[in-house]
């Protein structure tokens, strides 16, 4: 019989229900039993011993929340029981030291990408067009409509077949019932014709809405931002289309690109509206200069590389139960052995490490680390109380629904991510990751906003966990969808890509699923497997508009 409950951690005083346990039953974990009184849904908590009102409850090992009413042996924990607690956290002496999981199997393994003159390596190549300010959107918007379909970047037609046949049922004075759709094959359904540039893997377009307006500290981290989509590996160069007026100016947008390649050598190519006049003029240049931009993207070609190229940003999105025992474990072992072969990896989401600074401190090399990251942390948690929030309001009702009724809970689970390996380097938004080794990228707890900004910082693969499903993708980086439990796998598997399932019901370890995601990721980083949200042209791409975003 499969376990049907565990215990994360041996100081904990609650359980995790691995499967629905209804009131009364009797369930064994290492040889003791544990009666549950109520019904217990699978994912959540429930009390090992009583836990009187205002008592500590630990989980992970950590306080993560304080009994509001007295919770009874097997008693169910839920938000009206509990309420968000979290220890302090001080700077000091950090104790870096770790043991090193063995990758010796990976020691002379190498992926296929993309190299550039800076010496980072891509996982893949693309051009891109970028508006300097939301007024250039809609010639963004006419670049896209003239490129994508003729060069052969159409996306697939099946719902627009399918749309077709609706309106000719309605145009027929039929009902929507009586359609019968056309099957037609997903692999072939396609627009547009073979691609014009065969090693340009497409053309991305980075609309958003700040640019002016806001602060000037807003538009100069758009720039930054922008600047690190603009050098990334798997960007072969640009097209940039400026108004002119807007805060966001070209000037601070190459001084944030000087910063992150003195040496930028990649084509680029600046139009200023306001100077050129006519929109037919500005577009007519920036067709030849977009098409002469990827006729040079096109002479690139994929080419070994080491692991310690690759710089994997670490998300969570539409987080369950279960994904602080399955999935963020998996990928904090698959962390560890890249950080070992002398790869990178971002841990970002500030507000999801709240209760565990402590032990983020601890990991810091150096105090300067520490104590950055200390500010960081405690800056963005005043922000947010000064408007009224706080990080303990971070839990979206998807998450409550499935167990994580308080951030430091939430927290504590998502932290798993980044493994045990030391923090090398701390750093705030937009700046790039420059050392290997793990590093810490203040962001928000939203999806999106956190992935953009990991991609902008270096990473040119997101591993990407998710318990109740999430299609987020990126214009221009493989976001690998995790699954943290078989059901959703199995439910939502034309958006995720890897099962870690395996872990809850017994069948893997956490260390042999975090081998196989590596495995998966060299895959992926040599242009083998196309992950699902690159396939479906799942492009998200919101910037950090400095304020206060869980």
């Amino acid at each position: 019989m499969k376990q049907r409950i565990t215990k994360v951690h041996h100081a904990d005083n609650v359980m995790v229900a691995l499967a629905d346990l209804q009131a009364g039953e009797d369930a064994i974990y290492q040889g003791k039993s544990y009666k549950v009184v109520e019904f217990i849904p699978a994912k959540h908590k429930f009390a090992i011993n009583l836990i009187p009102e205002g008592g500590d409850i630990i989980m992970y090992g950590v306080l993560v929340g304080r009994a509001q009413s007295d919770i009874v042996a097997g008693g169910l924990l839920t938000i009206t029981n509990v309420k968000h607690a979290a220890s302090g956290f001080l700077t000091g002496t950090s104790h870096a030291d770790w043991h090193k999981p063995d990758s010796s199997k990976w020691k002379n393994s190498t992926f296929n990408g993309y190299h550039r003159e800076d010496g980072s390596v891509g996982t893949a190549n693309y051009w891109l067009v970028i508006p300097m300010v939301f007024c250039e959107n809609r010639n963004t918007e006419v670049l896209q409509e003239a490129l994508v379909k003729p060069l052969g970047y159409g996306r697939k037609k099946t719902y627009e077949v399918k749309a077709q046949q609706l309106i000719n049922m309605v145009r027929a004075g039929g009902g929507l019932d009586e359609v019968l759709y056309t099957e037609i094959d997903n692999n072939t359904a396609q627009v547009g014709q073979t691609k014009v540039f065969p090693n340009v893997d497409g053309i991305k377009f980075l609309s958003h809405t700040l640019g002016c307006g806001g602060t000037r500290q807003d538009s100069t981290a758009l720039c930054g931002l922008l600047a690190g989509y603009i050098t990334h590996p798997n960007v072969a160069g640009a097209t940039v289309l400026s108004l002119g007026c807007q805060n966001a100016e070209v000037k601070t947008l190459l001084d944030e690109i000087n910063k992150r390649s003195p040496n930028f050598k990649k084509p680029l190519y600046v139009l200023d509206q306001q100077k050129i006049g006519l929109e037919t003029d500005i577009m007519d240049l920036a067709l030849r200069q977009t098409m002469a931009g990827l006729i040079q993207a096109n002479e690139n070609t994929r080419k070994p590389a080491p692991l310690s190229k690759l710089v994997i940003g670490l998300e969570c999105g539409g987080s369950d139960g279960f994904s602080g025992i399955s999935a963020n474990p998996a990928i904090g072992y698959t962390s560890d052995l890249l950080v070992t072969l002398g790869g990178s990896v971002i841990l970002s989401e500030f507000p999801e490490l709240c209760g565990v600074e402590q032990n983020i401190i601890d990991r810091c090399v150096d105090k300067s680390s520490a104590e950055r990251f200390s500010s960081l942390v405690r800056t963005y948690s005043e922000r947010a109380e000064a408007v009224g929030s706080g990080f303990y309001m971070n839990p979206s009702p998807g998450n409550i629904k499935d167990g994580l009724i308080t951030d430091a809970i939430k927290s504590a689970g998502a932290a798993k991510k980044g493994g045990t390996s030391p923090v090398t380097d701390v750093l705030d938004y937009p700046e790039k990751v420059t050392k290997p080794g793990l590093n810490l990228l203040c962001t928000p707890g939203n999806d999106v906003e956190s992935t953009t900004a990991e991609v902008g910082s270096g990473a040119n693969i997101v591993l990407f966990t998710t318990g109740l499903g999430t299609p987020t993708g990126n214009p221009i980086t493989p976001v690998v969808k995790i699954a943290t439990n078989t059901k959703l796998f199995n439910k939502m598997s034309d958006i995720i890509d890897i099962n870690t399932g395996t872990i809850v019901e017994g069948d893997e370890t956490i260390e042999q699923v975090g081998e196989r995601i590596l495995d998966y990721v060299i895959q992926v980083a040599s242009g083998e497997i196309q992950v699902s949200a690159v396939r479906h042209g799942q492009d998200d791409f919101i910037p950090w508009k400095r304020g206060v975003s869980l």
